[in-house]
């Protein structure tokens, strides 16, 4: 996204944390690619014949969104940052309710060795992971939020420095770390 871009998207999330009940459209408007671009990357990971679509995904996030109150937010690092982590929450609450459906069905593990290159391509067992970054998230918030604002939102190591409020160097610290750890969690 272009810096003007970037600039307009964040004028329209202050309005709608003003109360611009047309603001949070607008803001759908202007993410919108961003964020269908993120779904469909996380979703083509996925085996064939997964019922949820990157545009379903996108519309779900969307009518979260405008279901909640929008959080202070005062970039668009933090807007995508909040879209993540719905995304995440609604990939997992599918990928469970799908497994509880057909107990197990067309369900594979990712191989121990492949695991890290699996995560950075999305192919990786979306429930296994949750898990494991919640247990992650207990030890260490920081080391989880990172995961999940450089996995799940797709943001740069400056973004989301500025999401977490540390410096780059210390998010390369973190994702690398965490990265080390959910392999010996899920190998576990």
């Amino acid at each position: 996204m272009a810096q003007s871009e970037s600039q307009d998207l964040t004028r329209v999330i202050e309005r709608w944390q003003g109360g611009d009940e047309e603001a949070v459209r607008q803001v759908m408007s202007l993410a919108y690619s961003e964020l269908h671009d993120l779904a469909r990357r996380y979703l083509g990971g996925e085996r064939s014949g997964h019922t949820l679509q990157p545009t379903a995904l996108v519309h779900e996030v969307y009518l979260r969104l405008v279901g909640e109150r929008m959080p202070e937010v005062s970039s668009r690092a933090q807007f995508l940052g909040i879209a993540a982590r719905l995304m995440r929450q609604i990939l997992v609450n599918h990928a469970v309710a799908r497994k509880t459906d057909k107990r197990g069905a067309g369900w594979s593990r990712v191989p121990v060795d492949r695991a890290v290159e699996a995560m950075e391509r999305g192919r990786v067992d979306i429930v296994e992971l949750d898990q494991a970054l919640r247990e992650l998230a207990q030890r260490d918030p920081l080391h989880a939020r990172v995961v999940e604002l450089r996995y799940f939102g797709g943001l740069t190591i400056e973004e989301t420095a500025e999401v977490t409020g540390v410096s780059a160097r210390k998010v390369v610290a973190c994702w690398t770390f965490a990265r080390a750890w959910l392999l010996r969690e899920m190998r576990a």
